[in-house]
């Protein structure tokens, strides 16, 4: 199973990007936010993309990801039923990360049903089967971090903190540091925790 891959962008398109890969390209399926992360970039230059690998019988599809968070997103909408890759990949082009588990976590179907495609029925078999899930994971973010921190907090959850105490340490973190990214923040947090 491939759960990454880092190379230059042959082409780009909304939906998908060609990825050369040490010689080998990869056809790789991308939501809207990580096209426009990999745009962003610019013509040539290096990117790396957290990998869904789906297979079925007669195929296999790669999914990308600018972040983990969002791939990890994407793996709890193709769990519910009726929602397949193409669907989930729909889905988070039609709505930021953090809002999709905003509405998730606030149970708000009515938002769902915004994102083109999704219907009042599956927004709310969504809400069911996703709610409590995304809480579980750390991915809903408590008030005082900033959504681009929500994938520092889930790396502490899974280290074994508690929410209150990861949405803390990440808050004080980046008041230090506003620029960080996510490996400098995620460093900062843990020697933040290790002091208190």
């Amino acid at each position: 199973m491939i759960g990454y891959l880092k190379g230059v962008p042959i082409s780009c398109a909304p939906d998908s990007t060609l990825l050369d890969v040490g010689g080998v390209g990869y056809t790789v399926q991308t939501s809207l936010s990580t096209y426009y992360e990999i745009d962003n970039k610019g013509s040539g230059a290096e990117v790396g993309l957290f990998i869904h690998t789906h297979m079925r019988e007669s195929e296999i599809s790669l999914y990308g990801f600018w972040t983990e968070h969002e791939k990890t997103l994407f793996e709890q909408l193709i769990a519910v039923s009726g929602i397949g890759p193409k669907m989930a990949r729909v889905i988070l082009s039609g709505v930021a990360p953090e809002e999709l588990v905003s509405a998730l976590a606030a149970g708000d179907a009515a938002r769902l049903t915004a994102i083109p495609g999704i219907g009042k029925k599956t927004a709310e078999r969504m809400v069911v089967e996703l709610r409590d899930r995304v809480k579980k994971l750390g991915l809903a973010a408590g008030p005082s971090v900033q959504p681009s921190d929500t994938d520092v907090v889930s790396a502490l959850l899974n280290l074994g903190y508690k929410q209150a105490v990861a949405d803390r340490a990440v808050a004080a973190a980046r008041r230090e540091l506003p620029q960080a990214e996510f490996h400098e923040l995620l460093r900062a947090s843990l020697k933040g925790l290790s002091r208190a």
